[in-house]
């Protein structure tokens, strides 16, 4: 008897306690663009490369959320386009009595490194996949990056809420 009525109270224990876990991760967009093919192809010039990275991040129902990391990589010989490469890697992710102030954080920061290296893989395996050397992108310190928007959006909004929205950064959607 005494372990019949221990056993939902633990249950509650344990369903308070934080929990944190990845639904899916998905590859939600991908493209390959080569718009000066086949002349381009013919120059033989070492390209230049741009890589941007970008996150979002939407609220999909309470506690979850989709996020996306989305990268455009355009290689250029003589300021042509070689090839442009679009990827949205994504992932739903399950929060749990996280109080808010960390959510935040764990969406600009944890999810993003978690997605990355399927985004990397991703993008690697197109570009190889079109018939050029793969590019593998750099590690991204999100942190870094997370800390840099959290510094833009507290000095957009201004000293007077800065107190209130030390731990609030807006993703873009």
């Amino acid at each position: 008897m005494t372990e019949q009525s221990s056993a939902p109270q633990a249950e509650t224990d344990n369903s308070k306690e934080p929990g944190f876990r990845i639904q899916r991760i998905y590859l939600k967009d991908l493209s390959l663009e080569q718009p000066n093919a086949p002349q381009i192809l013919l120059i033989a010039a070492e390209p230049q490369v741009e890589v941007e990275i970008d996150i979002s991040a939407t609220l999909l129902t309470d506690g979850i959320f989709e996020v996306a990391l989305i990268s455009t990589v355009t290689a250029k010989v003589d300021s042509k386009v070689l090839f442009l490469v679009e990827a949205k890697q994504a992932g739903i992710f399950e929060f749990s009595n996280i109080p808010p102030q960390q959510i935040d954080p764990m969406l600009g920061i944890t999810c993003p490194a978690i997605l990355f290296p399927y985004l990397r893989s991703n993008i690697a395996d197109i570009i190889s996949r079109a018939g050029f050397q793969p590019i593998h992108l750099n590690e991204i310190n999100f942190h870094g990056m997370y800390e840099q928007r959290l510094t833009l959006a507290q000095q957009a909004a201004g000293n007077e809420n800065s107190a209130t929205d030390e731990s609030k950064i807006v993703l873009p959607h």
